[in-house]
C-alpha cells in the first residue's frame, strides 16, 4: 500500500507540473533571472526611447510635424535596428492602433497589450512583464504611455493635429490608425526579445 501511495504522489506531482507549464515547453525563470531580464529590458527600452525621442524632438524643432514624421518614416527603424544589434535583442514598438502595418502586434504581443489596456482602464499602472516564447526565448514588454508632446502626431485630427499635418502623415502612412489618443493613455508597448 505504501508503494502505491508513493506512485500516486509521484503521479500527482508530475500532473501538477504539466498543468503549470507554459507553451514554451515548461521553461521557467529563476527569481534572479526574472530580475535580470526585467532590469535589462527596462534599460534597453529607456535608452531606445531616449535615443528616439531626442532625435524626434530635434526633427520637430527643425521641421515641425512634417520633419518629425519624415524622421520616423526614414530613420526610426534603422536606429532601432542598430540598437537591437548592440543589445543582442530584437527591439520593436507595437500597438493595437499602429501607424505602420509592419508594427502590428504578434499574437503574444496582442495578448500583453490587452492586459496593459485592462490595467489602464481600471486606473492601474501597467507594469513591465516577461514572457517565455514558444522558441524558449525570453521576451520583455513594457507599456508606452502617450506624452503631451506626442499629441501633435497622435492626438485628435482637427483639434491636436492640424489637417495639413495629418495629410502629410497619411501620405507617408496611408493605413495610419495611430490617432485619437489623449495624454496618459496607453499608446502601445516596447517588445524586446532577447537572443540566446
Amino acid at each position: 500500500m505504501k508503494a502505491l501511495s508513493s506512485v500516486a504522489i509521484l503521479f500527482m506531482v508530475l500532473f501538477l507540473a504539466q498543468c503549470t507549464s507554459d507553451k514554451s515547453g515548461g521553461q521557467q525563470l529563476t527569481p534572479d533571472e526574472e530580475k535580470a531580464y526585467l532590469e535589462k529590458g527596462k534599460a534597453i527600452a529607456e535608452s531606445t526611447f531616449a535615443a528616439l525621442s531626442g532625435k524626434l524632438a530635434t526633427a520637430m524643432e527643425e521641421g515641425g510635424v512634417e520633419g518629425a514624421v519624415q524622421y520616423c518614416n526614414l530613420a526610426a527603424m534603422p536606429l532601432v535596428d542598430s540598437l537591437s544589434k548592440a543589445n543582442n535583442a530584437t527591439i520593436r514598438r507595437t500597438s493595437q492602433k499602429p501607424r505602420n502595418p509592419l508594427d502590428a502586434p504578434s499574437e503574444w504581443e496582442a495578448e500583453i497589450l490587452a492586459g496593459f489596456q485592462q490595467s489602464t482602464a481600471k486606473g492601474e499602472k501597467a507594469m513591465p512583464r516577461l514572457k517565455i516564447l514558444d522558441n524558449n526565448k525570453v521576451a520583455f514588454a513594457a507599456p508606452i504611455i502617450l506624452q503631451p508632446l506626442c499629441m501633435k502626431c497622435h492626438g485628435t485630427v482637427g483639434t491636436d493635429i492640424a489637417e495639413a499635418d495629418y495629410a502629410i502623415i497619411k501620405k507617408l502612412y496611408p493605413k495610419d490608425e495611430a490617432v485619437g489618443y489623449k495624454p496618459g493613455e496607453l499608446r502601445g508597448m516596447w517588445s524586446i526579445v532577447f537572443e540566446q
